[in-house]
């Protein structure tokens, strides 16, 4: 297995702690009647803050691991890895662990930078793919 194929199994993993990260929380708050409805009216509750920061990262992370996806694979299929692309690919993870907490917490600017790293390296497989 590639190095980039290895950081995208582990991405995946990473969502899926973003998960339950988000899911257990959202549970406790809006409690098992409204999680487990059908979610045809609002809750009668919010979501705390960071709850709900948690679950905009979550989203996020869906978001940029679509395209992420696409490098690794791109790469993969074309027989292209590289020092570069795998360096570039843990920076993705490493940028998406951070962003976890960045969002939580409220980290400003900081998150925008933290994702900007991560989006940043992802352009760059996609780039490299290319060349």
């Amino acid at each position: 297995m590639t190095p980039e194929l290895t950081v995208l199994t582990l991405a995946a993993l990473l969502q899926i702690v973003q998960f339950a990260l988000y899911a257990v929380p959202a549970n406790l708050e809006l409690t098992p009647g409204y999680t487990m409805s059908p979610r045809d009216r609002d809750p009668s509750r919010e979501m705390s803050e960071r709850t709900a920061r948690l679950g905009r990262a979550f989203d996020n992370h869906f978001q940029n691991l679509a395209l992420f996806t696409i490098a690794v694979m791109v790469l993969a299929f074309s027989d292209q890895s590289t020092a570069f692309t795998a360096a570039c690919a843990w920076v993705y993870l490493i940028a998406r662990v951070l962003y976890i907490p960045a969002y939580a917490f409220g980290w400003t600017p900081a998150r925008s930078y933290i994702w900007f790293a991560g989006f940043l390296a992802t352009t760059l497989m996609l780039l490299a793919a290319l060349i």
